[in-house]
């Protein structure tokens, strides 16, 4: 219960801080992202991909409550697998840069990819994996506040991909269609 506090109130304050826009290394937050989640369990064998360089524009602070969220949401859903594979980087999406975690994880059927980042939206029972069902959901507004977009694929038991943008064209190229069910 308290977990669940701290996050509420973590979801309600993002709304109201003031940006601190400045360039942010994204890389070296999904490092030390990285090493807190593996200092957590050292035993924990993982493959972490993080591409070097990558570079935004942003409040730094609320970039890494995104990448904690989506690094540490990637770490929980690859639990089960024997050598799991974590990745962070950028690609191209027209205009504007799109950045992306990516896992091997347990995945999720894309019929329910509309409830994702909606505050208390699970896909998976907490006896499978624990969590509050409010960090996709913070994701999904500080991305929004960057003026930016966020989205996800995925099959069950192939892992996913989480995609965000921070700004520009308002979704990285993707089709309005698409974009239309990132709003919370």
């Amino acid at each position: 219960m308290a977990q669940l506090i701290d996050d509420l109130l973590r979801l309600a304050r993002i709304s109201r801080l003031p940006l601190a826009v400045q360039e942010v290394d994204l890389s070296a937050l999904a490092e030390a992202v990285a090493g807190e989640l593996r200092a957590h369990e050292p035993e924990r064998p993982a493959r972490w991909e993080i591409e070097p360089g990558v570079h935004a524009r942003g409040d730094e602070q609320l970039l890494r409550v995104v990448l904690e969220n989506l690094l540490g949401n990637a770490w929980k859903f690859t639990r089960r697998q024997p050598e799991p594979r974590i990745a962070f980087g950028s690609e191209s999406g027209g205009p504007e840069s799109v950045y992306f975690v990516r896992d091997d994880g347990a995945g999720f059927d894309m019929a329910y990819a509309d409830k994702l980042f909606g505050p208390f939206q699970r896909l998976h029972s907490e006896r499978e994996f624990a969590g509050t069902g409010i960090g996709l959901a913070t994701v999904a507004r500080v991305v929004h506040i960057h003026g930016g977009q966020v989205w996800a694929e995925s099959e069950p038991g192939r892992g996913a991909i989480f995609r965000f943008t921070l700004g520009g064209d308002g979704g990285g190229g993707r089709p309005a269609a698409a974009r239309a069910r990132d709003t919370p």
